[in-house]
């Protein structure tokens, strides 16, 4: 087995909102989070959030989305491997989301930027196992 394999994704919820009039020329800004939770039969569940909106008129316009991805993990692989990979596995299903269901929606499709997390910092807090 490779260090992980996606089984399944689905989106969690969505949420979109167009009240603009016309031919309106926009500014997009993103904001994406991404976190991973492990469990200790080598699977993890990856949650991507992402938020669309135009910077100038942001409760005319925007997208908010959850995306969820159920991972099998190879036995030892680094959790800050895992989040970085598992990332780049659902980013793409998140990407064809977003453009599918804008130009679904009537408006041109929204191409999300691809963003590099490989050599950001990942925070991880581990907390401690009740005791039996």
């Amino acid at each position: 087995m490779k260090e992980f394999e996606l089984k399944s994704y689905r989106v969690e919820a969505l949420t979109f909102e167009n009240q603009t009039k016309g031919a309106v020329k926009m500014e997009l800004g993103y904001e994406y989070s991404y976190n991973v939770g492990y469990s200790d039969n080598n699977t993890c569940r990856g949650e991507f959030k992402i938020k669309v909106y135009d910077k100038a008129h942001t409760a005319k316009f925007h997208l908010d989305m959850t995306l969820v991805g159920h991972f099998v993990t190879a036995p030892g692989v680094a959790k800050e491997v895992l989040h970085v990979k598992t990332y780049d596995a659902l980013f793409p299903y998140v990407k064809s989301v977003v453009s599918t269901f804008t130009v679904n929606a009537g408006v041109p499709p929204i191409f999300i930027p691809y963003i590099d997390i490989s050599e950001k910092s990942i925070y991880r807090v581990e907390m401690p196992r009740p005791e039996a």
